[in-house]
């Protein structure tokens, strides 16, 4: 058994710092690196890149909605054609500081992401796009979502993610942040999770139900200490338990 694990990086602007780049890369195989609409600036971009290439660690773009100031976590009416363009352009700004210029996958961000999910209109248009910038990429999406299928019917390379620290609603989506139990913060309890999850390949939601589901990378959050610690422990479970970790899927 082999997992990628992915983080989203990158999210600092300007002079406001955001998260521990430089740890998490030390612990993933996989970086999803914001592309200035929700977070990050060129400068921000340009550094992360060059700490993911220090740490062979897979360089991914993170497009997102247009939304500093709500960190692309608020949906933005758009019509597809929008999204497409929205998504081409900061999948190739990303890719301007890449060597070759060709990147590893491409994760939406937030309610982009939550959305492409669901709405198969939206996952088209999101697919469409990261296509146009590169069609070689591979495009991570929530497992067994409208974004996988669409990546299937667009001939597309894909990855399909589960989370570790997040909590499942029956019908596979995640549990939104406005609830209380929307995340794991427990270390243990998430790093347990973690290995049922692939030995299994299945998810289990907040109300019980088991969903079957292939999983090809686990997203690991580390924006503080804490999240570093679920990280680390996360990694040596699934070491423990003889699961290759790589970012090649």
């Amino acid at each position: 058994m082999q997992i990628d694990l992915n983080s989203d990086l990158g999210e600092s602007f300007g002079k406001y710092k955001l998260g521990l780049d430089e740890e998490v890369l030390e612990q993933v195989t996989s970086a999803n690196i914001a592309c200035g609409f929700h977070a990050g600036d060129p400068t921000v971009m340009k550094t992360t890149v060059a700490l993911a290439l220090k740490n062979q660690t897979a360089i991914g773009a993170h497009p997102g909605f247009h939304d500093l100031q709500g960190f692309g976590r608020r949906k933005i009416e758009m019509a597809p054609a929008e999204i497409e363009a929205l998504v081409q352009y900061q999948v190739g700004a990303l890719a301007a500081f890449v060597p070759g210029h060709r990147l590893h996958h491409v994760k939406a961000h937030g309610a982009l992401y939550n959305l492409a999910a669901k709405d198969r209109q939206v996952a088209d248009a999101v697919v469409a796009g990261i296509k146009a910038a590169d069609e070689q990429t591979v495009i991570y999406g929530l497992a067994n979502s409208e974004l996988i299928k669409s990546a299937k019917a667009a001939g597309m390379k894909f990855a399909q993610e589960a989370f570790a620290d997040r909590n499942y609603e029956a019908d596979g989506s995640l549990v939104s942040r406005s609830q209380a139990n929307a995340v794991i913060t427990d270390p243990a309890v998430a790093a347990k999770r973690a290995v049922k999850m692939i030995q299994d390949q299945a998810i289990t939601a907040v109300n019980g139900d088991v969903i079957p589901t292939a999983i090809d990378s686990i997203c690991v959050h580390g924006d503080n200490q804490a999240a570093i610690s679920l990280v680390k422990q996360i990694r040596e479970a699934l070491t423990k338990e003889g699961i290759s970790i790589t970012s090649q899927l």
